[in-house]
């Protein structure tokens, strides 16, 4: 039974993590633009949210915790910030191929968490850590109720429930808002949004850059409690093979960011079952099938939703095409 909700605890935290990445991207989908830089951008969030701790920490004699949320937390959102809104000033203003700018992207931001790994991994070592973040970051705001069966509800750090809180906020946003309205009405057809008076250009920055930001929680997420506050030398290889399960989560989810939730857990519950299953039923798993499975179920879910053709589980109809007003 313990090892069961230890996988259960372990998928929750795993799950977390790409549901950044996977909120993120379905904000900037829904205003028309497929950022396949998500990877890099998660790795860019995680680097500068790592950086600013470890100098917060290392410069303090009594470092506090509060400071250290909010300083982490605003690096890496405020440099993924920027990120997407490079990837815009490409793609909407400049109106380069969104496929092309988001892999370079991709490329950009592993090969940036690498060089800046140089400055923080000691000479002849391969990894560093921030203690006193990481103890910030996992702190389980709910341990009192982290007991038995609670385990499975109560054991995270605050940034775990922040995910959630964040993707009902995102849905209730789409859904029930009028800015949220007008984003969707410019990721299915800017033409007819601009005719409208809806501002195409205002709602595809904000929406990317504000995603962008979201996603770099996501790696922020990752190097301080899902890795125990550690920085390694290939950590970016590892943040870019996680965060391409958050663009194969957008999928999954249909683009709903409600799914996204129960979807992520779903993700990371295959993710290790690798390491879990053996245990559990005295059976061998390769390790390679297990962390494939979470791919192979969006194909899957890919091939239902296409066969079904509902319009409510298809993508923005205008994603991944650029918007010239001149052929409206």
């Amino acid at each position: 039974m313990n090892i069961f909700l230890d996988w259960i605890m372990r998928a929750v935290v795993f799950g977390s993590v790409i549901m950044y990445g996977a909120m993120g991207e379905t904000l900037t989908e829904k205003a028309g633009n497929l950022n396949l830089g998500t990877p890099g951008i998660m790795c860019i969030g995680s680097a500068f949210g790592f950086a600013s701790a470890y100098i917060y920490e290392t410069s303090v004699s009594a470092p506090s915790a509060v400071l250290v949320i909010i300083i982490a937390l605003l690096c890496a959102f405020v440099s993924s910030f920027l990120a997407g809104l490079l990837y815009s000033f490409l793609t909407t203003s400049l109106r380069a191929n969104q496929n092309i700018t988001g892999l370079t992207l991709t490329i950009f931001g592993v090969g940036l968490a690498k060089f800046f790994g140089k400055f923080v991994v000691p000479a002849g070592s391969t990894t560093t850590s921030v203690e006193f973040s990481k103890a910030v970051f996992s702190h389980k705001i709910f341990g009192f109720l982290s007991h038995g069966v609670g385990k499975i509800f109560f054991s995270y750090g605050f940034m775990m429930y922040l995910a959630v809180i964040i993707a009902i906020v995102c849905s209730f946003f789409l859904k029930k808002t009028r800015a949220g309205l007008n984003l969707r009405a410019v990721g299915e057809s800017p033409a007819t949004a601009d005719a409208a008076g809806i501002n195409v250009t205002k709602y595809k920055y904000l929406a990317t850059c504000i995603g962008s930001g979201i996603t770099g929680l996501g790696g922020l997420y990752y190097v301080l409690d899902y890795n125990y506050g550690t920085w390694a030398t290939a950590a970016g290889d590892a943040i870019e093979a996680l965060a391409w399960l958050s663009v194969a989560l957008v999928i999954f989810a249909t683009w709903k960011p409600i799914n996204l939730i129960w979807g992520s857990y779903l993700f990371g519950f295959f993710y290790w079952a690798y390491n879990f299953i053996p245990s559990i039923f005295n059976v061998k798993i390769d390790t390679f099938f297990a962390k494939m499975l979470p791919y192979v179920v969006t194909i899957v879910v890919l091939v239902f939703t296409s066969m079904r053709k509902k319009r409510e589980h298809q993508p923005p109809a205008s994603l991944g095409l650029s918007y010239f007003r001149e052929e409206r």
